[in-house]
Parts: structure tokens; C-alpha cells; sequence
């Protein structure tokens, strides 16, 4: 978002409310609930347990963001609600979304006091910093909602990479930090010879196992669960593919050049940066939350990864730039 007048600098300031009020639609289900049938604000104050008046306001600001519209028989989301939201991701993956930016807001409410810390911005103000892993092992519900959210939003890059990628000779995939599996299970539609392995976290798998369950390719997908940064991993694979992980290390490498057959390949999914210190434009959002962790912290770039896998003991094989800007890089051992 570039800012070009005083008025947009205005805008900006006041989004922490904006940001609010539709996250907390999303969250609560409003679009879906008026998309049933138009409700006048005390009929969303009911239906929702919110005071009458706070709901007005609420209502009146998502209207003025055009976000909702008001007729007779009362409010009902606008054509941007439901282009944007409604028909795009399902409800349940969209209230994941918003649940996890308001997780992300206490970071961020009290920047201006905090942005000098030389540590974690987060443990200065007194709050909990969890990773990724933590996350999904201290709470399960979580991990099964976050996994079908991103099974969700990633067909599209399944579906893009089943076009890429070169199968020929490939029998064992091991899917490495694959989530649900959902770039595996669109390659095993494509290749009826093809069997896959999911290696990720415990609860990561038990949902990954339940989506499987819903597809014909379910006898053909196993979930293993593993820290695979600190864990052994399964060998004899003919590819292993790494997708939007967003963590590499040579060491890593290492491991999965052991666990290749020889003549396998490496397959690395990801925005990276596009120079040291210069965070890519689809991950800058992210980049700069986890600078609010680790002050130090500083985006991985095409050429360190190449040089890792060199050192690991791969062949470079070819890059590929996908829709959006993710960068395929191919590595055989």
C-alpha cells in the first residue's frame, strides 16, 4: 500500500479500527450471517449478543468501508464482501485468518514505545512469544484448523507445481513440512504411480490424515511425524520436496541428501529475498513481524540457499519463477 496524499496518511493511521471491526466481522461470521438473510442492526445485535448501539456503529463503519449495504429489509454484505470473502475461501478458513492477525496485533498496537528494543518486542511488553512448532503443539484444535485453512488456500500452488514439476522416474516423494499434504495429493491424482510421505509435526499429521481420508489417493499418502530439524528422517526417496517451509539450514540439506536415492532430487518451494536485508515483496508483511522477534533476523536469499545445497553436496539443476513469485529451485544428489 503506497501512500500518495495527506488523507491516505489519515487513512492509515485510523486502520487499527478498520483492521478490527473486519476481522471482527470475519471472526464472528457476520457476512455469512446477513449472506442468509438481510438483518436490520438490532436483528446482527440479537444474533450476535453485541449492545445495540456499539452494533450500530460497528455496522455503520463496516458500511462506510463498503463492505456491507443497507436496503430495506435490512444489511447485507456488498459485492466486494462477496467477491473478496464469500467467494473465495470458506468461512472457517477465513475466521483462522483473522483470528491469527489479531494474534498478531499486540506486537504491533505499541510499536512506537517498543520499536527500540534491542530484543523481542513481545517479551518486553510482557507477552509470550510461541513459534510455529509451539504453536501447533500446545494446541491441537489449532493445528487441525490451520492445517485445512492452508490446504485451502494452497490448491492453487499445488495445482501449479503438478504442472512444473518433471516426474518421470519418480516413485517415492518424501513431502517435507507438507502440512496437509495438499501438493501431494494433487501430484498423486496426476501420477497413479506415485506414493508420498508427509513428514511434519504430530498434530499437523492427524489432520493431514483426516483431509487424505476424503481422496482416492488416501491408500497412496502416509503422514510421518517428525521434528525433522532435530529427528532422523525415513531414506530410499526418489524426491523430496520442500514447500513454503521457510526454514533451511545446510545441515538440513545434509539430511536430505542421505535420504535421496542417488540420482534424486531436491525440490525447494519459496519467496525468497532478493537481496541480503531486503525482504520479498509478498513476504515483507512477515519479514517484519519476525524482526519484532529477532531484531537480527534477515530473509534468506536464492544465492545462500544455492550456495548450502552446493556445500551439502548437490548438483544445481534449475530455477523457475511460479505465479505470485515463488521461486522453484531443483537440486539433484
Amino acid at each position: 500500500m503506497k501512500l500518495t496524499a495527506m488523507d491516505d496518511v489519515f487513512d492509515c493511521l485510523s486502520a487499527y479500527v478498520a483492521s478490527s471491526a473486519l476481522g471482527t466481522a470475519i471472526e464472528l461470521g457476520l457476512f455469512w450471517l446477513l449472506a442468509e438473510q438481510p438483518l436490520d442492526a438490532p436483528g446482527v445485535a440479537q444474533a450476535l449478543n453485541i449492545p445495540i448501539n456499539r452494533c450500530q456503529y460497528w455496522l455503520q463503519l463496516l458500511h462506510s468501508m463498503g463492505l456491507i449495504e443497507q436496503a430495506s429489509a435490512g444489511y447485507a454484505p456488498s459485492s466486494v464482501a462477496r467477491t473478496a470473502i464469500l467467494d473465495t475461501y470458506s468461512q472457517e478458513s477465513w475466521a483462522f485468518l483473522a483470528r491469527d492477525e489479531r494474534e498478531q496485533f499486540p506486537s504491533v498496537c505499541d510499536l512506537a514505545l517498543h520499536i527500540r528494543e534491542p530484543g523481542p518486542i513481545r517479551a518486553a511488553q510482557g507477552l509470550t512469544t510461541l513459534n510455529y512448532v509451539e504453536k501447533m503443539v500446545n494446541d491441537p484444535e489449532r493445528a487441525g484448523r490451520f492445517t485445512r485453512m492452508l490446504y485451502e488456500l494452497h490448491q492453487p500452488l499445488a495445482a501449479q507445481l503438478t504442472e512444473l514439476l518433471d516426474m518421470t522416474g519418480v516413485h517415492r516423494l518424501m513431502d517435507l513440512g507438507g502440512g496437509s499434504g495438499v501438493v501431494s495429493l494433487a501430484l498423486l491424482r496426476r501420477h497413479p504411480h506415485l506414493t508420498s510421505v508427509v513428514v511434519d509435526i504430530e498434530d499437523v499429521c492427524i489432520a493431514g490424515r483426516e483431509i487424505a481420508s476424503e481422496h482416492a489417493a488416501a491408500a497412496r499418502i502416509t503422514y510421518h511425524a517428525a521434528d525433522f530439524f532435530h529427528e532422523e528422517l525415513p531414506g530410499e526417496y526418489d524426491m523430496v520436496l520442500q514447500c513454503d517451509v521457510g526454514v533451511y539450514s545446510e545441515a538440513l540439506f545434509r539430511k536430505l541428501w542421505a535420504a535421496l536415492n542417488q540420482g534424486g532430487r531436491l525440490v525447494i518451494v519459496d519467496h525468497f529475498a532478493p537481496a541480503e536485508n531486503v525482504a520479498s515483496p509478498a513476504r515483507l508483511y512477515w519479514t517484519f513481524l519476525d524482526s519484532l522477534v529477532d531484531p537480527d533476523f534477515g530473509g534468506i536469499t536464492a544465492a545462500q540457499i544455492q550456495s548450502q545445497l552446493t556445500q551439502a553436496g548437490f548438483h544445481l539443476l534449475s530455477e523457475d519463477t511460479l505465479p505470485g513469485g515463488r521461486l522453484v529451485i531443483q537440486a539433484r544428489k
